[in-house]
């Protein structure tokens, strides 16, 4: 009889539980699936020359330009551009002789930061785009400036990602390109010719990254094969001595971030020796109300820190930027 006891006592034990786990509903997990953005690849003709230009997200969504700088092109934006498209309708264009646009000889198309912002204005006009946000890097921050001088009112905010406005910016780094600008010779010329190599195009992307595996080698060699395309050379020495034409407006890109006082967010790779942090700083003197977040990387802070900046983007174009 114990024996009998002790055995009934042992299987309710042992089944309460599994009775309980059977008469329990079962709890269902939501599985939410993201739909992945479509980039679309156009191209359109501009003054005569292809123009390549990355395009997602809603047709009537709120513009965000994305302009590249050297040596890369739209390719830059390639991770940031779904994480925003979401909401916004995102434009990023290949400046002729960069990326997939056309590379006109340089004898016979002018390489300069004035032509540059023309045709990036040709090509909004073309797509309907009155009024946009600008992201500006490198050499997107010159083309950029001179466009919102074109058209101040069509500028809705600036996304500022070491993009130079101020000379106090410009250091060792710029020297012999400086010296280019004061004496346009072949010497200085050819001098310059190092800016141009794999060695520095891989420079450009490791220099100030502590954790160099988050970095794709696929960028320095993606740009580099476009460097060395013929008479790319040629091209890039031309846009060199060009950019010192930008120094002179700093005054009057100043000038528009006093007067409009567009919404403005900082995030700059405060390891750049390219363009320092000391570029960095001087805007909050013309644009108090601006976000500056000062990054532990280098030049392309797109490509080590894309998961802290896409969100601050995203944050700021939700707080600031309307249609």
């Amino acid at each position: 009889m114990n024996r009998l006891i002790l055995s009934l006592m042992l299987a309710t034990v042992s089944f309460a539980p599994l009775s309980e786990a059977i008469a329990a509903p079962a709890k269902q997990t939501a599985i939410v699936q993201h739909v992945p953005v479509t980039v679309h690849y156009r191209t359109a003709e501009i003054d005569g020359v292809n123009m390549f230009y990355r395009e997602a997200g809603p047709a009537d969504g709120p513009v965000v330009l994305l302009l590249h700088g050297f040596p890369t092109s739209s390719h830059m934006f390639r991770n940031l551009i779904p994480l925003l498209a979401d909401r916004y309708h995102v434009i990023a264009p290949d400046y002729p002789g960069f990326g997939q646009s056309d590379a006109p000889d340089h004898t016979k198309f002018a390489y300069t930061f004035g032509h540059y912002a023309d045709m990036v204005d040709a090509l909004m006009a073309k797509l309907g785009a009155t009024k946009y946000a600008m992201y500006v890097m490198d050499y997107g921050a010159p083309v950029g400036y001179r466009l919102a001088l074109k058209h101040p009112e069509r500028v809705s905010g600036l996304i500022v990602q070491n993009g130079n406005a101020y000379e106090k910016g410009l250091r060792e780094f710029w020297d012999p390109i400086k010296a280019y600008w004061a004496e346009d010779t072949t010497e200085k010329r050819e001098a310059l010719s190092n800016l141009v190599i794999l060695e520095t195009t891989k420079f450009q992307y490791t220099d100030g990254v502590k954790d160099l595996s988050r970095i794709s080698p696929d960028n320095w060699v993606h740009d580099q094969a476009l460097l060395d395309r013929p008479g790319n050379k040629d091209i890039q020495l031309d846009l060199f001595h060009d950019y010192g034409t930008n120094v002179p407006l700093y005054p009057q890109f100043q000038a528009f971030f006093r007067d409009r006082k567009p919404p403005t967010l900082i995030v700059w790779g405060k390891n750049d020796k390219i363009f320092p942090e000391e570029g960095a700083h001087p805007y909050l003197r013309d644009l108090p109300d601006a976000e500056l977040h000062l990054l532990d990387t280098g030049h392309f802070a797109l490509e080590d820190k894309l998961d802290e900046m896409a969100p601050l983007i995203h944050d700021f174009l939700d707080r600031k930027i309307t249609k």
